[in-house]
C-alpha cells in the first residue's frame, strides 16, 4: 500500500484532503485520518467503532464473514484440538509456538506463581458473603500493585512481563477463591503437581475434608474453554484494557477495568444470559411459541446465544466446542436434566430452521459454553469469571504489545457536543 492514498472530500467547502492508507498483512486497509482534524477542522462519528482501527497488533486476526479467527496466524480449530492452554498462552505472549524446553520452562513458572500472598485473605474477607465473584475479582485484581509493587515500571520490559506471568498464574488462584468465599467454604491452595486447568478445578471443589479430582472430559472441556476465550482481536474488554494502559496505569489497574468491562451482559455475561433464556423457555413444549416469539420484531424476547457481532458466518469456535459439549453431556450430565434437553431441541431448530439459518443466527460459543459450565457444576454466577480467567493472558498480551510500540499514545477519544452554548452564571436569586 506503499504511497497510495484515499481522498476524503468535503461537499459544503468544496475542499479534497488525501490521506495515506495502511494494510496489514491480511484484511481491510485504513484509512490513516489521524491528521484530519489539523487539516480538515472535522472529526469523524463512528459510535461502536464499527469502521474504527485503533492501533496496530500482531496477536489476532478475524474475518467475520468466512468465520475465520487465528491466534498469530494459527487457525484456532488447530490449537483448540492440539494445543495446551499454556502452550497458547506462550504463543500469544511472544508471537511463536515454544519449543519443548521453553513450554516447560513457562508452565513451571507460571505453576511458581499461583500463590496469592496470605494477606489477601483478610481483603477477601472484606467481601460481603453475597458479593458476585465479579465484584471481588475486580477488587482483588486491581489490589495486587499493592502486593506486587516491585516491578511495576511500565517502562521496563522484564517487569512488563513479571506481572503479566503473575496475573496469568494468579487468575485461577483468585476466581477460584471468589467462588470459595461466596459458598462459605475454605480457600484452597493450588497443587504444584497439577496442570493449569486441573488446578483450577481441584480448588474450585476441593475441601480440606475431601479430595477433587477431576475427570478427563473436564479437564479437556475447561482447556478447550479457555483457548477458545483466550483473545477475541480488539472486543471491548480488550479496547479498555488497551486505553487504560495508554495512560501508563500499572497492569493490575488496567486488567482489573477490561474486567469491569466483561462483566456487561452484552460481553462476557452472554453465557450466563443464555441459562436465564433457557430457565425463562422452561420446558421443550414452550420452544415452538418461544421462537416464533424470537422471529417477531415486536416482541422484547431475543435468542441469547446466537449469532455475533463479528461473525456473520457460523462463529468458528461454536464449531469446535459444540462437539465437546455433547461430549459433556454424555459423561457427566443428568440425561434426564430439561435444561440440557432443551438447549439440545434450540440447537436443532436453528440449525434447521430457515428463517435463522438465512440470517445467519447459528448457535455462538456463548450457547454452548454456558451450557458445559453448568454440566462441570459451575454456578451461574461465576461463568463470566471463568471467561476472565481465560481473556487474561490475551488482555496481558495485548498490553505488553501496546507498551512496546513506540508510537504508543494516551487514548482521546473525540465528540460531537449537543450541550448549551456559552451562556452567563446568574446568582441563585436570579434563577
Amino acid at each position: 500500500m506503499a504511497n497510495q492514498t484515499i481522498t476524503i472530500t468535503n461537499n459544503v467547502t468544496g475542499e479534497s484532503f488525501d490521506f495515506p492508507l495502511r494494510s496489514g498483512s491480511v484484511g481491510p486497509s485504513a484509512a490513516d485520518i489521524s491528521s484530519l482534524y489539523k487539516e480538515a477542522g472535522i472529526f469523524t462519528y463512528d459510535p461502536g467503532f464499527m469502521s474504527t482501527a485503533s492501533c496496530h497488533s500482531a496477536i489476532t486476526y478475524i474475518d467475520g464473514e468466512d468465520g475465520i479467527l487465528l491466534y498469530r496466524g494459527y487457525p484456532i480449530e488447530q490449537l483448540a484440538t492440539k494445543a495446551s492452554f499454556l502452550e497458547v498462552a506462550y504463543l500469544l505472549l511472544y508471537g511463536e509456538l515454544p519449543v519443548e524446553k521453553e513450554l516447560v520452562g513457562f508452565e513451571k513458572l507460571i505453576t511458581r506463581h499461583t500463590m496469592l500472598n496470605e494477606n489477601l485473605k483478610d481483603f477477601l474477607n472484606g467481601f460481603h458473603y453475597d458479593a458476585h465473584p465479579m465484584a471481588i475479582l475486580i477488587g482483588v485484581v486491581g489490589s495486587l500493585s499493592a502486593f506486587y509493587h516491585d516491578s511495576l515500571s511500565v517502562n521496563d520490559a522484564r517487569h512488563r512481563e513479571i506481572s503479566a506471568h503473575r496475573l496469568i498464574a494468579k487468575l485461577p488462584t483468585i476466581a477460584a477463591a471468589a467462588y470459595k468465599h461466596s459458598i462459605g467454604e475454605p480457600i484452597m491452595y493450588p497443587r504444584n503437581d497439577l496442570r493449569y486447568c486441573a488446578n483450577f478445578l481441584h480448588m474450585m471443589f476441593a475441601t480440606p475434608c475431601e479430595v477433587y479430582k477431576p475427570t478427563l472430559i473436564a479437564e479437556k472441556a475447561m482447556n478447550l474453554l479457555f483457548i477458545l476465550h483466550a483473545d477475541h482481536e480488539q472486543n471491548a474488554s480488550t479496547s479498555t484494557v488497551r486505553l487504560a494502559g495508554s495512560s501508563g496505569a500499572n497492569p493490575f489497574a488496567c486488567v482489573a477495568a477490561g474486567i469491569a468491562s466483561l462483566w456487561g451482559p452484552a460481553h462476557g455475561g452472554a453465557n450466563e444470559a443464555v441459562l436465564d433464556m433457557l430457565h425463562e423457555i422452561g420446558d421443550v413444549k414452550n420452544v415452538q411459541r418461544y421462537m416464533e416469539k424470537a422471529k417477531d420484531k415486536d416482541d422484547p424476547f431475543r435468542l441469547m446465544g446466537f449469532g455475533h457481532r463479528v461473525y456473520k458466518n457460523y462463529d468458528p469456535r461454536a464449531k469446535i466446542i459444540r462437539e465437546v459439549c455433547h461430549q459433556v453431556l454424555e459423561e457427566l450430565a443428568d440425561n434426564n436434566n430439561p435444561l440440557f434437553e432443551l438447549a439440545m431441541k434450540l440447537e436443532e431448530i436453528a440449525l434447521s430452521d430457515a428463517y435463522f439459518v438465512e440470517r445467519k443466527l447459528y448457535p455462538n460459543v456463548d450457547f454452548y459454553s454456558g451450557i458445559i459450565y453448568q454440566a462441570l457444576g459451575i454456578p451461574r454466577n461465576m461463568f463470566t469469571v471463568m471467561f476472565a480467567v481465560a481473556r487474561t493472558v490475551g488482555w496481558v498480551s495485548h498490553w505488553m504489545e501496546m507498551m512496546s510500540d513506540p508510537n504508543n499514545r494516551i487514548g482521546r477519544p473525540r465528540q460531537i457536543y449537543h450541550g448549551p452554548t456559552q451562556r452567563d452564571y446568574l446568582p441563585i436569586s436570579k434563577r
